[in-house]
């Protein structure tokens, strides 16, 4: 078993799959989906567990939320004076050492992937959070996540030997490259602002959120997370009136032996 941070969900693969061979791994498919900010991309993925049989959500967003957050709690315990915060190693990031650092786990619960701390459970809103969103954009432009991706692919190889995937994250293509289905989400951006403040309970103004989500935006373009590939099918969610629409849409293009 590989030694890292996420053995737990192998681990849980392993006790409750009696079939764990390379067949039951090509029978299962793998979905990459990524999107606009706000564009609606997580709740989209939550709704596809409602229609893709024996499937899970892996939620690889929250891995490097999670980082960012413990970043940003020991940054504000610390002081902002240069010489500590220079402890950090801001300039030079690398999400896999912080991972172990931070004794980041997964659990798969309510066939979805958590975060935890150790045996802490991570607060979902807490790393969802605006000002979390924005240090996540800044901080992708900066990092090493060559490792990161290689962890993160290899607990979707060891999803896939008893699930239908949904790969819910950010470059899902450069990440795992054997990806069944690619679909990139967008919407404008009235409709991205409206959503994240139902999101955030109207606990931000319109305008700072506006100018927000497009300084991430314009971080995502940067850092080439907002990449379209051959395999990548565009979903405009736009004029859907919830969730369950927007999945459906994605559901015209998804092709499986089981449906519901």
């Amino acid at each position: 078993m590989k030694n890292n941070k996420f053995d737990i969900v192998e681990k849980e693969i392993n006790n409750n799959d009696n079939n764990n061979d390379e067949s039951n791994k090509l029978d299962n498919i793998v979905i990459g989906i990524e999107g606009l900010v706000g564009a609606g991309k997580t709740s989209i993925c939550k709704e596809l567990l409602n229609f893709i049989p024996n499937s899970v959500v892996l939620h690889a967003g929250d891995v490097y939320r999670a980082v960012v957050f413990k970043l940003l709690e020991i940054k504000n315990k610390m002081g902002k004076t240069e010489e500590k915060s220079s402890n950090l190693n801001l300039s030079n990031i690398n999400i896999k050492e912080l991972m172990k650092r931070f004794k980041i786990n997964l659990r798969i619960e309510n066939k979805e992937t958590v975060v935890y701390f150790g045996d802490e459970k991570v607060d979902i809103n807490a790393i969802q959070s605006d000002e979390i969103s924005l240090a996540v954009s800044k901080v992708a432009n900066i990092a090493d996540n060559k490792d990161a991706y290689k962890v993160v692919s290899d607990i979707i190889d060891n999803l896939r030997k008893k699930y239908n995937v949904i790969f819910s994250g950010r470059d899902t293509m450069k990440i795992y490259n054997n990806l069944d289905y690619h679909f990139f989400i967008i919407a404008d951006l009235d409709e991205r602002v409206r959503r994240k403040l139902i999101q955030y309970n109207n606990n931000i103004d319109e305008k700072t959120l506006r100018e927000h989500i497009k300084k991430r935006d314009n971080l995502q373009k940067q850092t080439g997370f907002y990449d379209t590939y051959d395999l990548t099918i565009i979903i405009d969610v736009t004029d859907c009136k919830d969730s369950v629409e927007s999945a459906k849409k994605v559901l015209k293009h998804i092709k499986i032996k089981e449906t519901i």
